[in-house]
């Protein structure tokens, strides 16, 4: 039986992943998760300075997922490699560092600052506010996402996976803008906008006001977005958005996910990921599936 999967010329053992944020760079749940059982693990994304991140409270509870407006708290890319780059390399694993920035130049300082590091494979968060712009996210304008993508393949040593967010009209016209570009691979769903109100205290939950919701109440859009992608475009897609078992993460290989990302199920129970592996080695056998590709886009 082989779960392995290749994502831009990088192959995975299988195709489970954390999705970005939700496990930190592995040290957290090392005592729970024997990572080297994970076909990658993802890092929390990294800045080229330290970030504070938002104010609190910035994580409320909502029907079915939960509300996080961290603002990508990170310390910065010079403690990243010096601390956390180290304690993965002692791990069979693929290592996907995620790299954020305030403009363009805040990706390609951290981008090629990692060129001569030992990572796999780089997942760039363009759900981030781009300051020279307004506040617009990069992931919300094709022509920002283009210029974006163009600028950090030409300075990339690693594979660039372009992770999408949702907040669009069509998802599709993100996707090829990326791909145009130059992206090797695509990454989806990003958190979709919330907003919960406290209603005792008459405010809002999270200090930020909105917060990226993630959790099971997103996966069906999730799905439909990866299905739309798989559909626009021919590079390796890491599905994710509310896979809480293994029967979740298979609906987005057969939608067209060459991978999957774990993500807010760590919150709640620390062993999901590897939970996730064992359940699609589990479905593979009794279906009788010799190898995952067989399933992977399989609806049409």
């Amino acid at each position: 039986m082989n779960t392995s999967v290749n994502i831009a010329g990088v192959t995975l053992k299988n195709p489970v992943t954390v999705a970005s944020g939700t496990f930190g760079s592995g040290m957290e749940y090392g005592e729970f998760v024997d990572l080297s059982l994970l076909g990658a693990v993802t890092t929390k994304g990294v800045a080229n300075i330290p970030w504070p991140g938002n104010p609190t409270p910035r994580i409320a509870e909502t029907y079915g997922g939960m509300i996080n407006a961290i603002g990508l708290q990170n310390p910065g890319i010079d403690t990243f490699c010096e601390r956390d780059i180290p304690f993965l390399k002692t791990k069979d694993t693929k290592i996907i560092v995620n790299v954020c920035g305030k403009s363009e130049q805040d990706y390609i300082d951290v981008v090629e600052r990692l060129a001569s590091e030992p990572v796999d494979l780089l997942e760039i968060n363009v759900s981030c506010p781009n300051v020279k712009e307004g506040g617009i996210a990069f992931g919300q304008d094709p022509k920002a996402l283009f210029s974006i993508t163009e600028k950090i393949k030409k300075v990339a040593k690693q594979p660039v996976i372009m992770k999408l967010s949702p907040n669009v009209t069509d998802i599709t016209v993100m996707a090829r803008a990326a791909v145009d570009a130059g992206a090797d691979a695509l990454s989806l769903i990003n958190t979709l906008t919330g907003m919960k109100i406290d209603i005792e205290r008459r405010c809002f939950a999270v200090a930020n006001k909105t917060g990226g919701m993630s959790g099971p109440a997103v996966k069906p859009v999730a799905v439909r977005m990866v299905y739309q992608v798989a559909n626009a475009v021919k590079v390796p897609i890491i599905g994710m958005g509310g896979i809480m078992t293994a029967e979740d993460a298979i609906e987005f290989i057969m939608a067209g996910a060459t991978a999957v990302s774990v993500g807010t199920a760590n919150f709640h129970n620390p062993y999901a990921t590897l939970e996730v592996v064992k359940g699609i080695e589990e479905f593979m056998t009794k279906h009788g599936i010799e190898d995952i590709s067989e399933i992977r886009g399989c609806v049409k």
